[in-house]
């Protein structure tokens, strides 16, 4: 039987629950770009089928080219799944190739934002119809290309996913525990925000709602798990305003650890655009606070469901997020069942079992 390729532009570590089932299904072999800035690389040894590693080499930025991908085209492989990148000249020599053969190509992508001009819709409707099918992150995106003429038979929602099999083992061992109250010497809700300390994620609006709610004598913990470029502005701003309930826990890839103070949390909050974080909050049962601009998220918003596992306040108003924070502040009585909430949609739908068998089932087709 002929192997699928599956061509990317990096081995990102966190994608390698999904790399690794479809490895193990004996049908994949494995080809990624050797660089991509701040993320950290999946280690190669985890895969069997895994093949060599392609340059990525940029002509001018996001524009590049992966040297050695046209080659693969002319492999004795019958079905490609490619990353989803209109940048990326290689991949559309390959999607014009397909179009004088039988072999198959595959999309996985963003797809749409909704926020796309004039050149970039056309831009992107001309690449993804070269396409024989798009693997989608989210329905927002798939609804959004149904208005814009796509085949619905074309569109497959495979969602996202973490390391899912390993943060169940941690889950069902997670239990309430005095982390924040040792360490604040109170027993205040808690507000975590885990990721990179970066500008886009908008991190200094937390810090503005923390002292929105302080001055309406609501008071809250604020925690901070990783580090970046915007850690020493957020630690002279919340030291401006003089309320010292935070704390920067620093970056961890301790998973156990990672559980625990989301476990632990009372809300996650997400003032930029929220990413992975929210599906690894969810995971461990901690509700989500982001905002409400789509066009403006990335696909995982759609993971937060209003009033059941989260919120969206109104983007760039911070009066908005302290009101949504201080509405879930309220429901703390609730909190098994928001945990039994947030884990809901993690378990059904953003795992790699799931993105496992909706590819299978595409590469049958």
């Amino acid at each position: 039987m002929k192997k699928t390729c599956l061509l990317y532009n990096f081995a990102q570590h966190y994608r390698a629950a999904i790399f690794c089932l479809l490895d193990k299904e004996g049908g994949v072999d494995f080809y990624f770009g050797d660089k991509m800035q701040d993320v950290k690389k999946l280690d190669y040894s985890l895969l069997s089928n895994f093949k060599y590693e392609l340059k990525n080499i940029k002509i001018f930025s996001p524009i590049y080219w992966q040297k050695g991908a046209v080659s693969l085209f002319f492999k004795s492989y019958d079905k490609y799944i490619i990353l989803g990148e209109y940048f990326c000249l290689s991949t559309w020599l390959i999607l014009l190739l397909s179009k004088f053969s039988n072999k198959k190509v595959y999309l996985w992508t963003h797809g749409w934002y909704s926020n796309e001009g004039f050149l970039k819709k056309i831009i992107k409707k001309i690449f993804f119809n070269l396409s024989d099918g798009l693997l989608l992150y989210g329905n927002y995106a798939k609804n959004l290309m149904l208005k814009e003429g796509f085949s619905q038979e074309r569109l497959h929602v495979i969602y996202n996913s973490l390391d899912y099999d390993t943060q169940l083992q941690i889950r069902e061992k997670l239990k309430t525990t005095n982390i924040y109250s040792n360490y604040f010497k109170n027993d205040y809700p808690v507000l975590i925000f885990v990721g990179r300390l970066s500008k886009i994620k908008k991190l200094d609006q937390i810090v503005n709602a923390f002292q929105l709610l302080k001055e309406k004598d609501i008071f809250v913990n604020l925690v901070f798990v990783g580090k970046g470029s915007e850690e020493e502005d957020l630690k002279a701003k919340l030291e401006t305003i003089g309320n010292r309930n935070y704390w920067f826990y620093g970056a961890c890839y301790d998973e156990e650890i990672i559980g625990e103070l989301i476990y632990n949390a009372t809300i996650c909050v997400s003032p930029g655009n929220v990413g992975l974080t929210a599906m690894h909050a969810l995971v461990y049962g901690t509700p989500v606070i982001t905002h409400s601009d789509f066009s403006q998220q990335m696909p995982e918003f759609e993971a937060v469901e209003k009033g059941v596992s989260g919120d969206f306040f109104i983007m760039d108003d911070e009066v908005d997020l302290a009101n949504k924070i201080q509405d879930w502040l309220s429901k703390v009585e609730d909190r098994e069942e928001i945990r039994t909430n947030c884990f809901k949609v993690i378990d059904e739908k953003y795992n790699p079992h799931y993105q496992l068998q909706v590819i299978k089932e595409i590469l049958k087709g």
